[in-house]
């Protein structure tokens, strides 16, 4: 099993990155507008805004610099990051990654098809399970930047998973794992998978 993780961290180019030591503390004192959207601890009340409490620190960062140099555009966030130092970022990252995700609930009756969907993938369409990156529990894999998602707001998930499937979303590099994954799910695949994350801790 070690070697299996090894040989896909390298496959990914996981090792030998570096990145800026982030410090809580200063990122609390940086996350004052951040709040407005994304909630003070990072629990957005907002279903169409993501929860950042309890994500990776590798995995915010990434995406924080791929906001500031518009590798993902969100237009919410046009000009919020400009004048914010790689520093600051991993401040953030490393703020919000110190805080604790809020669980939500899950649709009963989408329960069974997202656990499936999650658990199991669809290996007949060659569509591996959600768990292989992102753990059983939805936690993610922090040391190799993959999110966590258990507790994640079930708007926010499907927007997504849509905004990959539609390839409005690219940012998951080279390999495109999520374009490809997300291409593979219908829209009622996609409101149960989200909505099963929602209640998953």
């Amino acid at each position: 099993m070690n070697k299996v993780l090894v040989s896909l961290l390298l496959t990914l180019g996981i090792t030998g990155l570096a990145q800026a030591a982030g410090d809580a503390a200063a990122g609390q004192e940086k996350v004052v507008v951040c709040g407005a959207c994304h909630g003070p601890d990072g629990n957005s009340p907002a279903p169409n805004f993501p929860k950042l409490a309890g994500q990776g620190e590798r995995y915010l960062l990434k995406q924080l610099n791929d906001i500031k140099g518009g590798n993902r555009v969100i237009v919410e966030m046009t000009g919020l990051l400009d004048n914010l130092s790689e520093q600051d970022l991993a401040d953030i990252a490393a703020y919000y990654a110190s805080q604790k995700m809020s669980v939500g609930a899950a649709d009963p009756e989408l329960v069974k098809r997202g656990e499936a969907l999650f658990r199991g993938g669809k290996l007949e369409e060659g569509m591996p399970a959600c768990i292989g990156c992102h753990s059983p529990n939805g936690a993610g894999l922090a040391a190799a930047g993959f999110p966590h998602l258990g507790g994640q707001h079930a708007t926010y998930v499907a927007k997504q998973l849509t905004d990959f499937r539609e390839g409005n979303r690219t940012n998951d590099g080279d390999s495109m794992i999520m374009r490809g994954i997300a291409a593979k799910l219908s829209n009622k695949d996609i409101e149960a998978l989200s909505s099963f994350i929602q209640g998953l801790h």
